[in-house]
């Protein structure tokens, strides 16, 4: 790889967001609407209980770290959606620009652009709801880089979709962190679920982050077996993601179906 090629895949990221500031306020409202609904949330069920159990820790991080899966995604997404919006994916592989390369700009970007919802997260999560992190412990972070890694290999899958049906399927995509949230168990545990959304859950590795956080809250530390099972999985997503994507771009280079990203066919 080149990271010279690479370099300029994010900084071309970062002329778009200089010129154009306004693409920074969806990174911020959104994560800023989540965490205060679901903070006043967590406050009126906390005095409900009378503080026997705590809610703003067990919800507000649960989306917390829900919105930063999702955030990495879009941050990967996006940054694909420019070069398709501005029908300029043509002209990047017309360089030498290879496509590990490609991706592995959009996933630098992804995780920049990420951290600056995760910036508004923490500061609104602590500053206003009292959300202190120590709660957790550091035993969480290896369980949170499982899920960077799941919303990088998201990303990539979107972007394959995109490339392979054409740009009017950018809808399909949006939805994806909504539709996998109930397998998951964001805010329950699996065994909440039918057995068959049980079976799709334990495949998919946010469901171990989040069991980790409710173990952690319960004192019960976490389990490590369920770390590696979980890392496991999400090396070989993250593998099949960009092998799918790699094939699906040579595909549209066989057939074709790449000159739809040209600029001579918008409109």
């Amino acid at each position: 790889m080149n990271p010279g090629r690479i370099f300029a895949v994010v900084v071309r990221q970062f002329y778009l967001l200089r010129g154009s500031p306004v693409r920074l306020l969806p990174m911020i409202a959104w994560v800023a609407i989540d965490m205060v609904l679901w903070g006043f949330l967590s406050r009126y069920l906390t005095e409900l209980t009378g503080a026997r159990f705590n809610f703003t820790a067990a919800l507000l991080g649960a989306v917390l770290l829900w919105d930063f899966l999702t955030r990495v995604m879009q941050g990967v997404t996006t940054a694909f959606f420019e070069d398709v919006w501005s029908r300029n994916f043509l002209n990047l592989f017309a360089t030498p620009l290879t496509v590990l390369e490609y991706l592995t700009g959009l996933v630098i970007t992804g995780v920049l652009t990420s951290l600056l919802g995760l910036i508004a997260m923490l500061t609104l999560a602590t500053t206003v709801f009292g959300l202190s992190f120590f709660v957790y412990g550091a035993a969480l972070l290896p369980f949170v880089f499982v899920l960077f890694l799941s919303g990088i290999t998201l990303g990539i899958l979107g972007t394959a979709i995109v490339l392979r049906f054409g740009p009017a399927s950018e809808w399909l995509i949006w939805p994806i962190p909504s539709v996998i949230s109930p397998f998951v168990g964001v805010f329950y545990p699996l065994a909440t679920l039918p057995l068959w959304m049980q079976a799709i859950g334990r495949a998919l590795p946010p469901s171990y982050v989040f069991d980790a956080m409710r173990h952690i809250l319960a004192g019960q530390g976490p389990d490590w077996g369920q770390l590696a099972m979980a890392a496991g999985l999400i090396v070989i997503y993250l593998v099949a993601a960009f092998l799918i994507f790699a094939g699906v771009y040579r595909y549209a280079m066989r057939t074709g179906l790449i000159a739809r990203y040209s600029a001579e066919t918008a409109g």
